[in-house]
């Protein structure tokens, strides 16, 4: 029987003595928001700006809590659009991934990524992420791929080519690269 909505579940990758939750940023807890937050700051070293954080709200969350309570993990997953060949796919975007730097290497970063990539394969047409140097093996571990093609964004100003923009990885996705990827415009870093 599957879990209700909001409801602590388990995968065959949970690690012993963790709980893994999935929420809405409007069903999480204002105390589980402000954890995430602060786990992006001590994950990033500070390099996790405001705008970085507001990426992954608005969408679902996974938590991986140990018995304690204590917030070891969390990503999220929002919704965006991409422009590809003529067709606006809805893409779950992959924001806000990091695990405790004591905790790393445990598996709580598959867990979380596992959680997330059954929301995309529920509820979107693919999965997109931009990847941290660190965390691009992970990603790639679960079957996510660099994109070849040219990137843009439809900005303020119409259409944007981004040729120096590192690509995003792409989950579930088949695409033709020889057509350009263009993703919806946000404030801060648009990938």
């Amino acid at each position: 029987m599957a879990p209700e909505y909001g409801e602590p579940v388990t995968t065959p990758r949970t690690p012993e003595g963790t709980v893994l939750r999935t929420a809405h940023t409007a069903d999480a807890t204002p105390a589980e928001l402000g954890a995430a937050r602060a786990l992006m700051d001590l994950a990033f070293d500070g390099d996790f700006s405001d705008d970085d954080w507001t990426h992954g709200l608005g969408g679902m969350h996974a938590f991986v809590h140990d018995r304690e309570g204590t917030l070891l993990a969390h990503g999220s997953v929002v919704q965006r659009r991409i422009l590809h060949n003529g067709r606006s796919l809805r893409a779950g975007y992959v924001e806000a991934v990091a695990v405790r730097p004591d905790r790393q290497r445990l598996g709580l970063g598959g867990q979380i990524m596992d959680a997330l990539e059954g929301i995309v394969a529920r509820a979107y047409d693919l999965g997109a992420l931009s990847p941290s140097d660190e965390g691009e093996k992970l990603y790639r571990a679960h079957g996510w791929v660099t994109w070849t093609g040219s990137v843009g964004t439809l900005g303020p100003n119409g259409v944007e080519p981004m040729p120096d923009e590192d690509p995003p990885m792409l989950w579930h996705a088949d695409l033709d690269a020889a057509h350009p990827l263009f993703i919806d415009w946000r404030d801060g870093d648009v990938f």
